[in-house]
C-alpha cells in the first residue's frame, strides 16, 4: 500500500512539470499580435481587444472561430456567416447606443443563450 503522502508528492510533481512553460510557448507569448485587418463594424485597433470581443461571441453563440471565419485567414469574407455576424453586431450596437443610457443592455447572449440559432421563445414548461 502506497502512503497518501507519496501519492500527494507524485501528483504535485506531475502537475508542476505540466505547468512549466516550454521555450516555444515563451516565444509565442512574447510575440506581438498583428494588428487586425478587414474590420468593418468593430471600433477597436489592437489584436488583444479583438480577441476579447471574439471570446464574448464564442460564449454567446456557443461556437468556435471557424463558425464565421476561414481557418488561418480571419480577414477573409468568404464565409457568409461573417456578414450576418456584422449585421448582428451593428444591431446590438444600435440598441445599446439608443436605449441603454451608456450601459450594456443587450449582447449576443441575450438572444442566443449559447447556441448558434437565437432563442425566439422560452422553452415550454412541463406541468408537474
Amino acid at each position: 500500500m502506497v502512503p497518501m503522502r507519496s501519492i500527494a508528492i507524485l501528483l504535485l510533481t506531475v502537475l508542476a512539470a505540466l505547468g512549466q512553460e516550454t521555450p516555444e510557448k515563451a516565444k509565442q507569448a512574447k510575440r506581438p499580435m498583428p494588428p487586425p485587418t478587414n474590420l468593418k463594424v468593430l471600433k477597436v485597433t489592437t489584436g488583444p481587444e479583438v480577441g476579447q470581443i471574439m471570446r464574448t461571441f464564442t460564449v454567446g453563440l456557443g461556437v468556435q472561430c471557424g463558425y464565421c471565419h476561414e481557418a488561418g485567414n480571419y480577414a477573409s469574407d468568404s464565409n457568409p456567416k461573417k456578414d450576418i455576424a456584422r449585421h448582428m453586431i451593428t444591431m446590438t450596437q444600435q440598441i445599446n447606443g439608443n436605449f441603454s443610457e451608456g450601459k450594456l443592455r443587450v449582447s449576443c447572449y441575450t438572444c442566443h443563450r449559447g447556441e448558434p440559432e437565437p432563442k425566439t421563445a422560452p422553452e415550454p414548461r412541463v406541468a408537474q
